[in-house]
């Protein structure tokens, strides 16, 4: 499924990081806030090694609307391996193509929110939740929500950030400026191509000490010469990216 749908997320559980009860809740349709998303973890998980986990996810795909599911699969950025792993099932795409993002199968619950609500109760209430609630208000949340769940040390949940339909380029900026979240999150940022077109995250992420040192390295080159001598002199990123920016000064004369 290269070729499919990608999210942050989805790489998680591509690459079998994810435990068998969070498998679990997303076979049961719960964790992913679009319809590529639920779909290609549904392949993926109906034939996962655990046999409750592949029965669930099983019984979710066979609760899909057929014309539901024949919509979607009339889009145009379906991949091709999607539709033949339908077209086995017996579903063809439909004539004309859903134009909605949302869930094939809602099994998920907007994330209750009180009216009102102060800083430190988000917080408290966010500390009650189970990983499985936190990745889904991660994915469904505000903004607010997500600046505090970007720093949960579960990773499945800071990932789960990143690819929530929400998230903006701005948002991402900010995040890429935050010197108190995990070199993975980062390094996520880094790799999406979508996000480095932006030259306020490429510099962020040059600037950020927690960066890896080979990423912001390859970021010098993109950056103009006033953002290179200001990082050739900044003491709080690390001291081989500072030499670097001097010497890259040096040859530009």
């Amino acid at each position: 499924m290269d070729a499919g749908f990608k999210t942050p997320l989805l790489d998680v559980f591509r690459r079998g990081e994810a435990p068998v009860d969070l498998r679990l809740q997303a076979a049961r349709g719960v964790l992913a806030p679009r319809a590529p998303e639920q779909v290609e973890l549904l392949m993926l998980l109906v034939k996962d090694a655990d046999p409750e986990v592949a029965a669930a996810a099983e019984s979710t795909l066979q609760s899909i609307p057929v014309e539901a599911l024949a919509g979607f699969l009339a889009r145009r950025d379906v991949a091709d391996d999607v539709r033949l792993f339908f077209a086995a099932r017996g579903v063809a795409p439909a004539p004309t193509p859903s134009d909605s993002d949302a869930p094939l199968v809602d099994a998920a619950p907007e994330p209750a929110k009180p009216a009102e609500e102060t800083a430190q109760s988000t917080l408290q209430r966010i500390a009650s939740m189970t990983v499985a609630q936190r990745i889904g208000l991660a994915m469904k949340g505000s903004r607010e929500e997500r600046a505090i769940l970007i720093r949960d040390p579960n990773k499945l949940v800071s990932v789960a950030v990143l690819s929530s339909p929400k998230m903006s380029e701005p948002e991402v900026e900010s995040i890429a400026k935050m010197a108190s979240i995990s070199e993975e999150i980062l390094r996520i940022i880094a790799n999406t191509r979508g996000w480095m077109k932006r030259y306020g995250i490429v510099l962020a992420l040059a600037r950020n000490p927690k960066t890896p040192v080979a990423i912001s390295m390859n970021l010098l080159s993109r950056l103009t010469e006033k953002d290179v001598r200001a990082i050739s002199t900044d003491r709080n990123v690390p001291e081989v990216l500072r030499i670097t920016a001097r010497q890259k000064i040096v040859l530009n004369r």
